[in-house]
């Protein structure tokens, strides 16, 4: 895990972790953590990732579970255990070529299932719309902004990129909605890593510009880095984008009282609402799927979905009103799936 809190500065912007310096503080917190797990039993484990923002979310996390009960709050009651997944071992293609789901969650689900730790954190749109056997996901922290950032040293916007400029980003939702209003840019797909990795290569002129999602670059107090921020018309989220889930295991009701405490509830129903939406499509790293469930001005929720072929030349979109209501949200994201699964026909994910 490379260092987290030095900060290096580049031409025009700079990477950094500051919202821990306090520098150091995150390898210096894990090395007390598991030195006090030495002598003291641990009341909770949180399994995460081990990259910076994967560690900022179970930072968030633990803070507000010390916040909101006092026996986890004395000195070594909770652990953090990194462990690193598919998607963290395979950097060399990109995400689609790699295939299969879970690829940032699968060891963590099994570490949980396995009792080696007793809560996972995941970056949601990274959650399988199913869970494994034995888990539940009970908890949704409070959403971060759902937007796109556009990141680059020589441009405000996508729009303004020269014609032939390469945008790095693993993300297929995010290039077929850029080819599909700018077909004259390209789209370098194998650009992995974390939020360090990929400004950095950004900085060494790899790729002219990138997206990045705004929650990420607001939970790693990295926002100077940002160029201009893309409107939900511009680029529709992916799914579940900005919210963080904790899962336990299902027979663990200790934890799953833990968690309840901390689930924001709003979040948890625009959730099920996108993730409706993307089962009923059944998609996966090779599909360009976006979806996002609001609250309207009115009270209603607000869903809007998009599928697109890989290449960005179709572009499938639409919208539901209804009650800011679990039952009625999960019928509307299912029911604009099957619309989109109708109107897309066989073969349209594979053009």
């Amino acid at each position: 895990m490379e260092t987290l809190c030095s900060a290096v500065v580049f031409p025009s912007f700079k990477i950094r972790t500051s919202q821990f310096s306090k520098c150091g503080s995150i390898r210096a917190s894990l090395a007390i953590e598991q030195q006090t797990s030495q002598t003291k039993v641990a009341l909770l484990r949180i399994g995460t990732r081990g990259s910076p923002l994967a560690l900022a979310q179970a930072f968030e996390t633990r803070d507000k579970l010390m916040a909101s009960h006092p026996e986890l709050a004395e000195e070594g009651a909770i652990q953090i255990v990194i462990i690193k997944t598919t998607g963290d071992k395979i950097l060399s293609q990109p995400l689609a070529d790699i295939g299969g789901k879970g690829l940032f969650t699968k060891e963590i689900d099994e570490a949980l299932i396995n009792g080696d730790i007793d809560i996972a954190v995941h970056s949601m749109k990274d959650v399988p719309t199913y869970l494994p056997d034995k888990t539940i996901l009970p908890c949704n922290l409070p959403r971060e902004d759902v937007r796109d950032a556009f990141i680059s040293l020589n441009a405000a916007s996508l729009a303004d990129l020269p014609s032939g400029s390469i945008v790095g980003t693993a993300s297929l939702r995010r290039k077929s909605q850029i080819l599909h209003k700018y077909p004259s840019l390209n789209v370098e797909e194998n650009f992995r890593g974390n939020v360090q990795t990929r400004l950095r290569k950004l900085s060494e002129g790899v790729v002219q510009a990138t997206l990045l999602a705004l929650a990420g670059l607001k939970r790693l107090n990295m926002t100077e880095n940002v160029t201009s921020i893309l409107s939900i018309d511009d680029m529709l989220p992916a799914v579940a984008q900005g919210a963080i889930g904790i899962a336990c295991r299902s027979n663990d009701d200790k934890m799953a009282e833990y968690l309840a405490s901390l689930n924001h509830a709003e979040t948890k129903l625009a959730v099920s609402c996108e993730r409706s939406f993307l089962e009923t499509l059944e998609g996966s790293c090779r599909t360009p799927i976006a979806g996002y469930a609001s609250r309207n001005v009115d009270g209603n929720c607000l869903f809007r979905g998009l599928v697109a072929s890989p290449d960005g030349t179709s572009v499938l979109e639409t919208s539901r009103v209804g009650p800011y209501v679990a039952e009625d949200m999960i019928l509307m994201g299912k029911d604009a799936g099957e619309e989109l699964l109708s109107r897309a026909g066989p073969g349209f994910f594979s053009s």
